[in-house]
């Protein structure tokens, strides 16, 4: 805010919204205070309104790693109790990562506060605290690591205790019950089954049952422990019923014991799989230097932690070693490998004057380095932290899912109740429609294959314990959080870093890909190429001579010479940091001519610049700033049509009210921008080019890099780019904007999907939704790709998780599929969702992904 009338502009937007009583805004503290109804209006809504209005409140992120979520119902949990907080503004829980990320106001919220709201909410987050030598990731990888082993040592447990009632059940049904006998020391199977039971039951069921209560009680909501939890109970408590003669039928401890064992095997190996998925940003962390040889201004060097260096340290790196932090070189010249950070594997030749990234190896020669960003502000930790954001943010078809999880346990769990309750009261009638029920028995009495009859009722428990089992939604809530976060960590490998899974989806229905020209498709080193002097008739001098002098009228101009026009042009553009204007101002100084300050300055966005030079007013820029000057270009129009045919950047020359000369500035089309075009196009995808540079030479370099030319939007004004955006994307188009520059940022931010090219400048990467952390135009096609792959595995997971249930819940129902085959089943779906995703780690964004392609 610059003024009292920023404030009151806040104060209607904010007042304008339904449900604010009463809003409050301060010029002077740079604060405000909104009164409001959250029934009405969400805090998010009034963030959002004072972002629309032109300003920017102030909010924080915490990504808070919590433990003992089990499905996509225990996420949703977490989310609903973050944004009930007051100060939340948006919330996002991920089952896949085990992490939450919370935006909030930093002036009403707590991080302890984020933490107590999560374990009000039964769960445990895995607090970030003060003074302790552990990071916060090292925290959260110990305690993935301390669940593996948990959930290893229960399933050891368990089966150690459950292996005899395979045998048990081998004996049973493959042997007809010649092995064993009835009794072993003095028991009855059935006490034998019991005992095994009972532990089982305590030690693996107690987590399930203590995690069901807090679901339903604390928080009213079933989740997939509420499910495992009736299966396994329902089981054991008619076990025991018959063991204690209250009702007639079989025992089946061996199932409530085998239903716990398998699914506690699932959730060791799903435990496991989430944490190879994760590797990939362990791996990027791993590769930090833990120290730094610091060079002090005496030319002493001491060897420090990592964590000591501040901006502004001189660190020698060696041959072989990593480069500490982020900074530039001071001293020396090598090739530094950075292939960690870009996925480029030729290392970069780098000087003196060059940036470096810190992490990155030194290959051969030594090197002097001096830190400007250091800990969280380096480029690896902005990597990391982009990347873990990305994953916590999920596509859209996540919200399909969602809204399947949220409905599906509830109406399993009616389902089952439904057909258990059917097959009690009408058997007979359900057994003439099926068959053969169950495959181990029949209802009612009968002959049965190896394991006798069942009665109504049993057989009507074994219904609702097996419907219940299969249909845990764990598979289907793991389907695209497990794709997004290898497909994230994929893209980061190969330097393409998106903001989020939703720009991980919107990336792959991109039709048009709206290149910017300077420093996108060229190398945005402009150099002075010609130089051209126009004499007192308006005639281009030959041979680069003198202008000759007319006698009647000695002007000053009739003596200009090319090192005159390049003189005056180079001290008017030396007020500018337009690339144009630094090739012409490098350009006079390798010819040795001493470059002036101007005496007065202003920059004509779009057009040039208008300075004061020795006393006389100089023009330097296009057609149009001559003409509103009063100045005709009209005479150098063939010469400015020859340069820029020649694909030249040409600006005219404008000396004390008359034409002077024309200077022109070429740029080198990346070796590589062929090729993307090319690839884009192979793909069915547009291409378009928009730069401020006039028709011709734009057109010339479209023609370069094999852009039709109907494609090329010439001469946009910087603040017109965002608009010429729009008006592409209003002819129906998903259109992905890709550049560098500060002026880019509107256009990055109206695009559909926008991309900086990660040699631009933090303003475009902020603004952009996928930031390309190599000038390499190539790396658009990668991004795409990616996006492509990763949707395709999601719809892949999403058919294994659905095709589980929607296969199998009629067979429980109609009484096909015993209850420990269910459990086993059900594990088995989220372990080949998990699966699934880890074998996608392998691919190379160097192709399409064309496996199960009919999935698109």
């Amino acid at each position: 805010m610059s003024c009292a009338n920023c404030s009151q502009s806040i104060t209607d937007a904010l007042e304008a919204l339904d449900g604010v009583s009463e809003a409050t805004i301060n010029f002077a503290t740079d604060e405000g205070s909104v009164e409001y109804d959250p029934g009405a209006v969400s805090l998010r809504e009034i963030y959002d309104a004072i972002d629309e209005a032109g300003y920017h409140a102030e909010s924080a992120t915490a990504s808070i790693g919590i433990a003992d979520m089990t499905c996509a119902n225990c996420a949703d949990t977490n989310e609903e109790a973050l944004e009930s907080v007051p100060g939340v503004i948006d919330a996002e829980a991920n089952y896949a990562t085990d992490e939450a990320q919370v935006e909030f106001n930093p002036a009403d919220v707590s991080r302890s506060a984020l933490y107590d709201t999560v374990e009000k909410a039964g769960y445990t987050p895995i607090r970030d605290d003060d003074g302790a030598e552990e990071s916060d990731q090292e925290r959260r990888d110990a305690a993935r690591q301390a669940e593996i082993d948990k959930q290893l040592r229960l399933t050891l447990f368990g089966a150690v205790l459950s292996a005899p009632f395979l045998l048990f059940l081998a004996d049973r049904f493959l042997l007809g019950g010649s092995v064993f006998p009835e009794t072993v020391f003095g028991l009855e199977f059935e006490w034998i089954g019991f005992l095994l039971a009972t532990p089982v039951q305590l030690v693996l069921g107690r987590p399930f049952y203590v995690n069901s209560y807090k679901a339903i009680v604390k928080n009213g909501r079933a989740n997939m422990d509420v499910l495992i939890a009736l299966g396994s109970s329902t089981a054991y408590v008619y076990s025991v019923a018959v063991l204690l003669g209250q009702v007639a039928g079989e025992t089946y401890f061996d199932t409530a014991a085998l239903i716990l064992v398998f699914i506690t095997l699932g959730n060791y190996l799903e435990a496991r799989s989430k944490g190879q998925a994760g590797d990939a940003l362990r791996k990027l962390l791993e590769m930090e230097a833990e120290t730094a040889t610091v060079v002090d201004a005496d030319g002493t060097e001491r060897e420090v932690p990592l964590e000591d260096v501040d901006v502004g340290d001189r660190m020698k790196v060696r041959p072989g070693e990593k480069i500490p932090t982020d900074g530039v070189v001071v001293d020396g010249q090598s090739a530094v490998d950075e292939s960690m950070v870009t996925g480029e594997s030729v290392p970069v030749e780098t000087e003196e004057g060059d940036e470096v990234v810190g992490s990155t190896i030194n290959e051969n020669g030594v090197l002097v380095v001096e830190a400007t960003k250091v800990g969280s502000d380096t480029a690896l930790q902005q990597i990391v932290r982009t990347v873990k954001e990305a994953q916590s943010r999920q596509p859209e078809i996540q919200n399909i899912a969602d809204r399947i999880s949220a409905y599906f346990v509830p109406a399993v769990i009616a389902n089952a109740l439904f057909w258990g309750t059917v097959w009690f009261l009408f058997p007979e009638a359900l057994a003439g429609f099926v068959d053969q029920v169950p495959l181990w028995g029949q209802v009612a009495g009968g002959p049965a294959p190896a394991g006798g009859s069942v009665s109504v009722f049993e057989f009507a428990i074994v219904v609702f314990a097996s419907a219940v089992l299969i249909a845990c939604p764990c598979a289907l809530g793991l389907a695209t959080p497990a794709a997004t976060m290898v497909g994230t960590a994929i893209g980061a490998q190969n330097g393409v870093l998106f903001k989020g899974g939703d720009v991980l989806e919107r990336a792959k229905d991109v039709d048009t890909v709206v290149f910017d020209k300077t420093g996108t498709l060229t190398e945005g080193e402009m150099e002075l190429t010609d130089v051209v002097v126009f004499d007192a008739d308006d005639q281009p001098v030959p041979d680069g001579g003198a202008a000759a002098a007319d006698s009647d009228t000695p002007a000053i101009r009739d003596r200009l010479t090319e090192d005159d026009v390049l003189g005056l042009a180079a001290a008017a553009e030396s007020g500018s940091e337009h690339p144009l204007a630094r090739a012409i101002v490098e350009g006079a100084e390798e010819r040795g001519i001493d470059v002036v300050d101007p005496d007065e300055f202003e920059n004509v966005p779009g057009h040039g610049v208008r300075a004061t030079v020795d006393g006389g007013e100089v023009l330097v820029g296009n057609r149009k700033l001559l003409r509103d000057n009063g100045v005709d270009p009209a005479p150098a129009a063939e010469t400015m049509e020859r340069l820029e045919k020649e694909g030249k950047t040409a600006m005219l020359v404008a000396y004390e009210g008359a034409l002077a000369g024309v200077v022109a500035d070429a740029d080198t089309v990346k070796a590589s921008a062929e090729e993307a075009v090319a690839a884009l196009r192979e793909r069915g995808i547009d291409v378009m080019m928009i730069t401020g540079d006039n028709e011709r030479t734009a057109r010339a370099v479209a023609e370069r890099v094999g852009i039709d030319p109907e494609n090329v939007r010439a001469e946009v004004l910087p603040e017109d780019k965002s608009s010429a955006v729009e008006a592409i994307q209003a002819e129906g188009r998903e259109a992905m904007m890709v550049g560098d520059g500060v002026n880019d940022a509107p256009a990055l931010a109206v695009a559909h999907v926008g991309t900086a090219i990660g040699s631009g400048t933090d303003v475009a990467i902020e603004a952009a939704d996928v930031t390309l952390m190599r000038d390499d135009p190539v790396d658009v096609v990668k991004a795409i790709r990616i996006s492509d792959a990763t949707l395709q595995k999601i719809k892949q997971n999403l058919v294994w998780a659905l095709g589980y249930n929607t296969t199998l819940i009629p067979l429980a129902s109609l009484g096909l599929l015993q209850p420990v085959l269910a459990a086993a089943a059900m594990a088995f779906s989220s372990v080949s969702v998990l699966s699934n995703s880890l074998l996608f780690r392998r691919y190379v964004p160097d192709h399409d992904y064309e496996l199960l392609g009919f999935l698109r």
